[in-house]
């Protein structure tokens, strides 16, 4: 008996490809209200470039664009390498060993 409660786990919500596909289908049905939205309320414009229609999506989306991109150039600045901690606490570690032999 406890062999087969063992192998069904809980599956979670995330898991289940059909829930992820609702929730896609959902987040775009949003966008694509909010994008018509756009066409029908008012707005108080105070730059010309604010009267292109759906600006404020175009606007996120390059936005969204270049904070990737400029994440994408900062990973190489601020990358180390995958030991680099390890090697550090290793290096710290064994001059304190070497220190307790030669006293």
């Amino acid at each position: 008996m406890k062999a087969q409660e063992s192998t069904t786990e809980k599956v979670s919500f995330f898991d289940n490809p059909k829930n992820i596909k609702i929730m896609m289908i959902v987040f775009y049905v949003l966008c694509a209200l909010l994008v018509l939205l756009d066409f029908v309320v008012h707005r108080h414009i105070y730059l010309d470039f604010e009267k292109i229609p759906t600006f404020y999506a175009l606007y996120g989306f390059v936005a969204c664009v270049v904070l990737v991109v400029l994440a994408k150039l900062m990973r190489k600045v601020v990358m180390r390498d995958e030991n680099y901690y390890r090697d550090r606490d290793d290096l710290i570690g064994t001059e304190s060993k070497d220190e307790e032999h030669q006293s």
